[in-house]
């Protein structure tokens, strides 16, 4: 195996993460808020199908994103029509993947932290005349940065180690979509445990300093 060959998943892996973490970011920003805040008839309802792919076998959700994004699919017609290929088995598909599987552990950890914040800051804030996006800015995302933080690492390790959705929608190409997870279990079964042992370590490496980020930022001492 050249440097190419080991280098690719890793490079591949970053890559899908980096983006796919945004992603979640943004969408667990915005529903952990919004969720904290409202009240509504089927909320329980709501908030069970969000967490779903959390308990949800990753093989499962990726069969599920199989057929939504599939060719015959509205949403795999539209994006063929328009990029003159399908979406499937490509990295782009893998980073859809990672933010399904991600979304749930980053929108628990940033909807603890909005619940934290104490609402007569925020009342305070509004009777002196301050916008809901000024209110928000400046009084509730500085109270739950570190919440915001944790749950932005704790999105990102996910999707770095996302493997069954993964490997049903985008598959595993070398230099196109395979990751390191799906690298490993193709190395594992050809008996090349050198470079398997390269990436577990790698792998394990990377998620002990996210975690162990993580915890210093959602650790309340």
């Amino acid at each position: 195996m050249n440097s190419h060959d080991f280098l690719d998943p890793i490079i591949l892996s970053i890559k899908v993460s980096a983006i796919a973490s945004v992603l979640v970011f943004v969408l667990a920003v915005l529903f952990s808020r919004w969720m904290a805040k409202a009240k509504f008839y089927g909320k329980n309802l709501v908030e069970t199908l969000l967490l779903l792919p959390l308990v949800l076998p990753p093989t499962v959700v990726g069969f599920i994103l199989l057929v939504a994004l599939g060719r015959r699919s509205l949403i795999g017609e539209w994006y063929e029509k328009l990029f003159n290929g399908p979406i499937l088995f490509t990295w782009g598909v893998a980073v859809i993947a990672a933010v399904v599987i991600a979304f749930p552990l980053a929108y628990r950890t940033m909807r603890a932290g909005f619940e934290e914040v104490d609402r007569n800051l925020e009342d305070s804030a509004r009777a002196q005349g301050a916008t809901e996006w000024q209110v928000f800015r400046y009084i509730t995302m500085p109270l739950a940065a570190k919440t915001l933080t944790a749950g932005y690492i704790l999105g990102f390790a996910r999707a770095l180690g996302e493997f069954g959705a993964t490997l049903m929608v985008a598959g595993n190409i070398p230099g196109r979509t395979q990751t390191i997870p799906t690298a490993i279990y193709i190395a594992v079964d050809g008996g090349n445990m050198r470079i398997v042992w390269l990436w577990v370590g790698i792998m394990t490496l990377l998620a002990f300093l996210m975690l162990l980020v993580a915890n210093r930022f959602t650790r309340s001492d």
